[in-house]
């Protein structure tokens, strides 16, 4: 009997120390949960519906997407760290580093590749445009000028003037016609093989109009063909692929296919006071429908003289020095608007020399989450006011002047 207690005794003061060790433990280390699961909130209040295969998303700085093509080379090891210390989201754009591996998708592989050796999780899109044949990829190499009339086959694809017959084109980029249903199912293959070749985590696709200029009277036609090949794109890339598509936003035939949709600043139109804050209704509509948005300013459109600048080939120097002048301006532009899963490209271009590898403080500053949406300071009034935990932001989008408290 006296055994029976001595066992007893010793048992409870061995449950008593493994208690008082644990509760030390607890106390003195955090218990890690992995892959929790943040919830982001709308600025209406409603819950961002992310997707898993979506990039990382933080309010902790200003998000950024940035997007970069050399045609001459592959970035270099400093060029890829300094991009990827920036975002967890970026596109390599249409011609980069052909000229060095002979094909687009080839740089777009190397690249992508290189991006996730030193951040695994990194979001990075292949790019295709839906309206303009660039002969960049060993899939669109036929569409030159001195190889199309040797392949009817894809000349086919192409618009041709109903006048001359002669074909469509830019500057020698010729024109896709989506109207042609064997055009849509070729690019839909075409594109899909693109991002696999790559090892891309989705596209981005440029332009969406599908020359409706050139044929108003099929304006209707156009925009549901343009629909149909965005929506078969989606299908064939699979569900977690990330479709982004230039301009998408109250496009509503292409809207519904996208997981993400661009807003282009590319002239002083699309910079006016009534287009901004359309497009900050249009960023809240994205996110209450689980979609993305990337608000992409080129500071070339800001000011004729800097886009004359930027077409008689300067090398940036002065561009750099305008887009370091509006960036407050401009971020503030964006942080009026953003919603969760909302992405900032700044610069003056596309190319790997006119942004991507410009350090911009600013845009590094520890922003926090949204405390609401944006007020409008008078009714029908162009001033705007927004705070963030560590920022207050106030813009004028008439005068085109803003500042950024940051706290």
């Amino acid at each position: 009997m006296i055994q029976n207690i001595k066992k007893l005794i010793v048992l409870s003061l061995m449950v008593l120390i493994s208690s008082c060790s644990t509760t030390k433990n607890n106390t003195s280390t955090p218990t890690i949960v992995k892959n929790e699961k943040i919830d982001f909130y709308v600025s209406d209040g409603s819950k961002f519906v992310s997707q898993d295969f979506y990039p990382k998303f933080s309010w902790e700085t200003t998000p950024q997407y940035v997007m970069f093509g050399d045609g001459s080379r592959l970035l270099n090891s400093k060029e890829v760290k300094t991009i990827a210390a920036k975002t967890d989201f970026i596109c390599v754009e249409k011609h980069h580093a052909y000229r060095t591996l002979k094909f687009a998708e080839i740089g777009a592989k190397e690249e992508i590749k290189n991006f996730k050796a030193i951040k695994p999780d990194i979001k990075a899109l292949f790019y295709f445009n839906s309206a303009y044949a660039w002969p960049f990829t060993s899939y669109n190499q036929n569409f030159a000028k001195n190889k199309i009339k040797d392949h009817p086959e894809l000349e086919k694809f192409l618009i041709h003037n109903k006048e001359t017959g002669e074909l469509e084109h830019r500057k020698n980029i010729y024109n896709f016609d989506v109207l042609n249903p064997e055009f849509r199912a070729w690019w839909v293959k075409t594109v899909a093989k693109g991002v696999k070749d790559s090892g891309a985590d989705g596209v981005f696709i440029d332009q969406m109009h599908g020359f409706v200029w050139l044929r108003k009277s099929q304006k209707e036609e156009v925009e549901k063909a343009m629909g149909e090949m965005m929506t078969n794109l989606k299908a064939a890339i699979g569900p977690n692929k990330i479709l982004l598509g230039n301009n998408a936003s109250g496009v509503k035939d292409v809207f519904p296919a996208v997981d993400a949709a661009m807003f282009e600043h590319y002239n002083n139109k699309k910079l006016s006071k009534e287009n901004l804050l359309k497009e900050w209704e249009y960023m809240l509509a994205n996110a209450k429908a689980g979609k993305m948005s990337i608000f992409r300013i080129g500071v070339e459109a800001e000011k004729e003289e800097a886009s004359q600048t930027l077409i008689k080939g300067s090398r940036g120097e002065s561009l750099e020095e305008l887009s370091k002048e509006r960036l407050e301006y401009y971020q503030a532009c964006f942080l009026i608007g953003a919603q969760p899963y909302s992405y900032f490209q700044y610069g003056w271009g596309w190319r790997l020399n006119t942004g991507p590898l410009v350090d911009y403080p600013e845009l590094q500053k520890s922003l926090g989450t949204p405390k609401g949406a944006y007020k409008r300071v008078v009714e029908n009034g162009w001033e705007f006011t927004r705070e963030f935990e560590h920022a207050k932001v106030w813009v004028d989008t008439e005068k085109k002047e803003a500042k950024i408290t940051w706290f």
